[in-house]
């Protein structure tokens, strides 16, 4: 499977996790299952944002709103991993849901994609995506 994202928006993502060395980002991804057509960054209001993310409750609840009324599906969400590898972690597993949400995981230089499954090859909870990058 892959999944196409515009080049400005996966360097808007690394952007973000480079600004923030020291504490996980963390956003939505708009758009369909075969395209990332935006973001919406998200405050991360994790009890310990050095090493874990959640995406601000306020954020996720206008975002679906926003796409009940016609505006761009949530197909997933990104973070970024400043101080681990650029793939799911056992926390992110423990964190998923099997119901095909795009995990996109960054940091400054690289972004990562995968999608949540009940049981998958990485983290025993995802199948990797290949990003095409566009535009």
């Amino acid at each position: 499977m892959t999944v196409e994202i515009a080049t400005r928006i996966a360097q808007a993502i690394r952007d973000a996790a480079a600004a923030s060395p020291d504490e996980e980002v963390c956003g939505l991804l708009l758009g369909t299952a075969e395209r990332v057509e935006a973001l919406q960054p998200a405050r991360n209001v994790a009890a310990d944002p050095r090493t874990s993310f959640e995406i601000d409750p306020q954020a996720l609840l206008a975002a679906y709103r926003a796409a009940r009324a016609g505006g761009p599906a949530v197909v997933g969400h990104y973070h970024s991993h400043p101080a681990g590898p650029v793939r799911p972690s056992a926390a992110d597993a423990a964190a998923s849901h099997g119901d095909g949400a795009l995990w996109i995981i960054a940091n400054a230089e690289t972004t990562g994609c995968w999608r949540a499954v009940a049981r998958g090859p990485v983290a025993g909870r995802f199948v990797p995506v290949a990003l095409r990058f566009v535009g």
